[in-house]
């Protein structure tokens, strides 16, 4: 009778490792496959960054210097502030701002936000959810960094930094 528990402790021993070794082996490759996907959302995620022109105003020298400006320098804002009717705006450290953002706290965000000019906040209000999952994969992935840039200024004062004079300018009829 011995020999029977021992035979059966041994074959239950040997069925459960082929069922971990095989439930292993499915959680890796399970595993593996979220690591692609995840790297897929943060490449979509940099495509977008790149076509929308988030770097033209979020990144400092991206205009002049386009892609030659590092990856780990992108998006951390600029103390350059844009001067018009609405006061003055300054384009935010989006590293850090999405850094302190859950995803969907981010959506939410883009959805309802409502700032100053020159941010183009119908582009980012009519986005898919995937896009912008797609922007905070990217976005979160390069970390926060920087500075935070000077709050908005309201109309009427003059602002301490460097500005672009942001008004338009009707020509006097005659």
């Amino acid at each position: 009778m011995y020999p029977l528990v021992v035979l059966a402790l041994i074959s239950l021993v040997c069925v459960s490792f082929t069922s971990c070794s095989h439930d292993h082996a499915k959680a890796g490759e399970n595993k593996s496959k979220i690591n692609v996907e995840h790297e897929a959302r943060i490449e979509r995620g940099r495509y977008l960054i790149t076509i929308t022109g988030c770097n033209d105003c979020h990144t400092a020298g991206y205009m002049q210097q386009g892609l030659a400006i590092p990856e780990s320098e992108w998006l951390t804002g600029v103390g350059l502030g844009f001067k018009g009717p609405w006061g003055t705006s300054y384009p935010k450290n989006l590293r850090k701002s999405i850094a302190r953002m859950t995803e969907k706290e981010w959506i939410e965000y883009a959805r309802s936000a409502n700032g100053a000019p020159p941010m183009p906040w119908v582009v980012l209000q009519k986005m898919k959810d995937s896009d912008l999952r797609d922007i905070y994969a990217f976005v979160s992935s390069l970390g926060a960094k920087g500075d935070d840039v000077p709050a908005m200024l309201p109309p009427g004062q003059i602002p301490q930094t460097p500005y672009i004079v942001f008004e338009p300018v009707f020509p006097s009829s005659k």
